[in-house]
């Protein structure tokens, strides 16, 4: 797992670093039980501060993205979330906020951004046949 920050998007580092670890999962690329880097070797690595990295964990163990196991480190959870439905649909809900606000600022039209959102999850459903196909969960 590869994760790139950019300081200049105005996005605070822990978030980005949490909305590459979910987008990981989501395509697969990280499988549930995965473990994921430490947090001194990971802050070392994208030159941070070991906070950033423990406040980006923390984000998404609260979501049920990963699980901490004392002693043994951060994984990947099975994919079960621990969040209530309505709490995911509220985080859901923000993140297409910000789709249909950056639709808008684009002048994409209602019907266009259906499409789309139809086409990207025809490719999302792809992607998970093709991971389950090659045996990645």
């Amino acid at each position: 797992m590869h994760l790139q920050l950019n300081y200049q998007s105005g996005l605070p580092v822990y978030l980005q670093i949490a909305d590459q670890i979910r987008a990981a999962a989501a395509s697969g690329a990280l499988r549930p039980g995965e473990p994921l880097p430490g947090i001194r070797p990971l802050a070392e690595q994208l030159r941070v501060n070991r906070n950033t990295i423990a406040k980006a964990y923390t984000e998404l163990e609260n979501q049920g993205v990963i699980e901490t196991i004392a002693g043994k480190g951060c994984f990947l959870a099975d994919g079960q979330s621990r969040l209530k439905k309505s709490a995911r649909h509220d985080l859901l809900a923000v993140e297409i906020d910000q789709a249909v606000v950056a639709a808008h600022h684009l002048q994409v039209s209602r019907p266009e951004f259906l499409q789309l959102v139809e086409e990207r999850l025809d490719h999302f459903a792809e992607q998970q046949q093709t991971n389950a196909e090659k045996g990645h969960p």
